[in-house]
């Protein structure tokens, strides 16, 4: 019988070390463009700033040329490639810290 196991990523991901900062998000297969690997901001009025991060934004780093975009929802932000993303891949978007910017 096949175990149901949470998981704080889509299969596609993991997190390493990165040579951005710290750790990164990178893509473990080749992901497509304009695939929705999910939520990355809650809005919450009881978290600082109003959102907290799930582990896709806890972990995604920045760049000037992101490979990744955010998309408002009700509940928050979800994370969507803007490219293809190859196997080995650091997943990165442009933000501004603790106030993401609208898409």
């Amino acid at each position: 019988m096949k175990q149901n196991y949470y998981r704080p990523l889509p299969e596609c991901l993991t997190i390493k070390e990165s040579e951005i900062e710290g750790l990164g998000l990178f893509a473990k297969k080749d992901i497509d463009k304009d695939i929705n690997l999910g939520i990355s901001h809650i809005f919450h009025v009881d978290f600082e700033n109003g959102y907290i991060r799930t582990p896709l934004g806890g972990f995604i780093n920045y760049s000037d040329k992101p490979n990744c975009k955010i998309f408002m929802t009700p509940d928050g932000y979800n994370l969507i490639t803007n490219q293809k993303i190859t196997t080995g891949e650091e997943l990165t978007l442009k933000y501004n810290l603790y106030n993401p910017t609208k898409p």
